[in-house]
Parts: structure tokens; sequence; C-alpha cells
């Protein structure tokens, strides 16, 4: 029984060295998103595209229409 207490007080002891560890690693910006926007620009042109595409088929049902 006495072993159970000894592995709980371990992994507590783990865990808050772990969670201390991560909330160091956050702080000093481990995981700042450096790649994202250098290249957010090129995902907005295919944004572009759709309402493009949007805008060329509306013509089109309205040159239907006229017809």
């Amino acid at each position: 029984m006495g072993v159970i207490y000894i592995l709980i007080c371990i992994s507590i002891f783990v865990a808050a060295v772990f969670l201390f560890l991560f909330i160091k690693s956050v702080k000093s910006g481990q995981f700042d998103d450096d790649y994202t926007p250098s290249v957010r620009m090129l995902f907005e042109d295919e944004l572009k595209s759709k309402t493009d595409s949007k805008i060329i088929s509306n013509t089109d049902k309205n040159k239907n229409n006229s017809n």
C-alpha cells in the first residue's frame, strides 16, 4: 500500500514539472507561429477565385435571361 502512495507522489511531481516546463516554453515563444503569416497572402488568392467564379456565373445567368 505504501508503494501506491509513493507512485502517486512521484507522478504528481512529474506532472508538475511538465506543467512548469510547458508554461515556461509558451511564455518564451516556443509555440509562436512564424510560418503562417508569411504565406497568408497565398491563401487569399483561393478566396478571390471563388468570388470571381460567382461573378462570372451571375453574369452568365444575366446573359441567359436577356436572350
